[in-house]
């Protein structure tokens, strides 16, 4: 190479380098990937941008909450009640469609904003001042399976990681001793989707949620009967010895040293996870707060000890809390999916949830976790503004429904977004679903374009190619 090549070449590269470091600067290039090393998978690592919310607790009610018994106020439904809706289709979802029906509980106004909420949420109603609500979004699925994969993956499909796994793949975590991401499961069951809802996808294994509850910890932590703690000990010992050793000669294999970080991670979880679950020591006013001192009824009382484990899985760092509130299909009996009975199963499930939830935001605020926690709430799609005909219940409704943020960097007290006189289409300011993760991932400091990870030759993330985030109930 001459010396004038060898100039121009040095000048090329330098103003390359200057070029780049300037367009990293205004965010004009695109992320990398995050850097994870699979010795330490979940060390926490850096924001695309500076932080609103720390940890998110997800309040997820399967089956498919109505929105015109909750939070949808349409006094115009009221006025119909009873009629054909006019030019409306003659077959839903499930079966031909019955006349409009009237919310099923009374409204009022809350608060200071005076937002008109259902009676069948009054501890819920009291915190309206603190909540953002979005009324107007939509899914791509009245179908439940698929619509909880959309929900929590942004893809109906299964085979796509979940919105707490993308988030502890992104950030890591605060606590090494639990996992990033926990899966609470309602007492009745799974949803729909079952493990779906919290798995990794084509993510790395260990970004998965582990499904953990008050009712049922972790299995198999605990050392098989015969075998003493010392012994125990040992053996564990041992094996982190030779995995060092052998991890010495194959200093490359990432499988290898994140099968190693999941061994010890289960092993520190043998010493965290007991104290974690042991609710013996939460003082009865907590208890009471919670309902889960109700003797009456066993499932609120379960559902409501879940809710703390949530408190206390966040209080200790824990990245991404996913509760579930409402299991399987089950005609409307184990979830919210009311066809047929809707009140008369509307009254248990709400019965069940209403208190914990609502005891679950306000006990993060008095001990200070609000500040940096993001609450969410949220249903894989409405109901239609008729009955169904022959049926005391509303069909599927992908088309217009509510759902709701609270705590870190979220507005209080606003409602986003409206559908139409009856509730049954968004109309204004539409939201799908894509844009509601977006806005999670952003209060986590996370750009929801820029947060990908590459599978089968495709930059894939969170949103697909969709997503804008909600600013109008962002403080």
């Amino acid at each position: 190479m001459d010396r004038r090549r060898f100039l121009g070449n040095t000048a090329g590269a330098l103003g390359s380098i200057a070029m780049t470091n300037l367009l990293g600067l205004d965010g004009l290039l695109a992320a990398q990937p995050p850097r994870v090393d699979p010795s330490r998978p979940f060390a926490p690592r850096q924001t695309h941008f500076p932080a609103k919310a720390k940890n998110v607790v997800v309040i997820f009610c399967a089956g498919a909450v109505s929105q015109l018994e909750t939070w949808d106020y349409k006094p115009e439904l009221i006025k119909q009640d009873g009629t054909p809706l006019k030019n409306g289709p003659a077959v839903t979802f499930q079966g031909p469609a019955g006349n409009l029906a009237r919310p099923q509980y009374s409204f009022r106004q809350r608060g200071k904003t005076g937002k008109w909420v259902s009676d069948m949420i009054p501890y819920l109603a009291e915190l309206t001042d603190e909540i953002a609500f979005v009324h107007s979004l939509t899914s791509k699925s009245n179908t439940h399976g698929p619509a909880e994969n959309f929900l929590s993956t942004g893809f109906l499909l299964d085979g796509f990681p979940s919105i707490g796994s993308w988030a502890s793949y992104a950030l890591g975590s605060e606590n090494q001793n639990l996992p990033a991401f926990v899966a609470i499961p309602d007492p009745r069951g799974v949803p729909q989707a079952g493990s779906t809802n919290w798995g990794p996808g084509f993510l790395p294994a260990v970004f998965q949620g582990t499904p953990m509850s008050s009712k049922e910890p972790l299995r198999h932590l605990s050392p098989p009967p015969g075998i003493t703690p010392a012994s125990d000990a040992a053996a564990r010992s041992l094996l982190q010895r030779l995995n060092a050793r052998h991890l010495e000669h194959h200093a490359g294999d990432g499988k290898l040293a994140a099968r190693i970080a999941s061994y010890e991670l289960a092993a520190r979880m043998q010493l965290s996870v007991p104290e974690l679950v042991d609710l013996s020591n939460e003082p009865a006013h907590t208890l009471k707060l919670y309902g889960a001192d109700n003797t009456q009824n066993p499932t609120k009382a379960s559902f409501a000890r879940n809710c703390i484990l949530a408190r206390r899985l966040i209080e200790r760092g824990v990245r991404f809390v996913q509760l579930f509130n409402g299991a399987y299909a089950s005609g409307g009996e184990l979830n919210w999916d009311g066809h047929n009975k809707l009140k008369e199963q509307y009254d248990k499930h709400s019965e069940i949830m209403d208190q914990p939830a609502a005891a679950l935001i306000r006990d993060l605020r008095q001990r200070g976790l609000l500040e940096s926690t993001l609450v969410v709430w949220c249903t894989e799609f409405g109901r239609m503004p008729m009955f169904q005909k022959g049926a005391q219940g509303r069909d599927h409704n992908p088309d217009g429904f509510t759902c709701w943020m609270t705590g870190a960097g979220v507005k209080s007290g606003v409602s986003h977004g409206v559908t139409d006189e009856l509730g049954r289409r968004a109309i204004q300011d539409i939201h799908p679903l894509y844009d509601f993760n977006a806005t999670i991932l952003h209060l986590l400091g996370l750009d929801h374009e820029n947060l990908t990870f590459e599978h089968n030759g495709v930059q894939r993330r969170l949103t697909d190619v969709h997503g804008q985030v909600i600013r109008e109930i962002l403080a």
